[in-house]
């Protein structure tokens, strides 16, 4: 997570090969994807927040996604507040 000076709260996804096929690959991005969209006012402004997804990464649900984000981000994100 970095500052980028405009205000608002980019979000990138890094998953390459050694995570899995293309179709874990796609499907890990979309449930990242669908939780930033759904809670992006959760982030805090003006970052560019980068997840890198490794190798390893068990399969996952939306909750368990949620959740894990909600993790990393406990002082910007409060639990009860995540939409799920």
């Amino acid at each position: 997570m970095a500052p980028n000076g405009e205000g608002k709260t980019r979000f990138g996804i890094v998953a390459g090969r050694k995570v899995g096929h293309a179709v874990r690959r796609n499907r890990i991005k979309r449930l990242l994807r669908e939780v930033f969209r759904l809670n992006k006012n959760r982030f805090p402004a003006g970052y560019d927040i980068i997840v890198i997804v490794k190798r390893g990464i068990p399969a996952l649900s939306y909750n368990d996604v949620v959740k894990e984000i909600a993790d990393l981000f406990t002082e910007g994100i409060n639990d009860s507040k995540i939409s799920q």
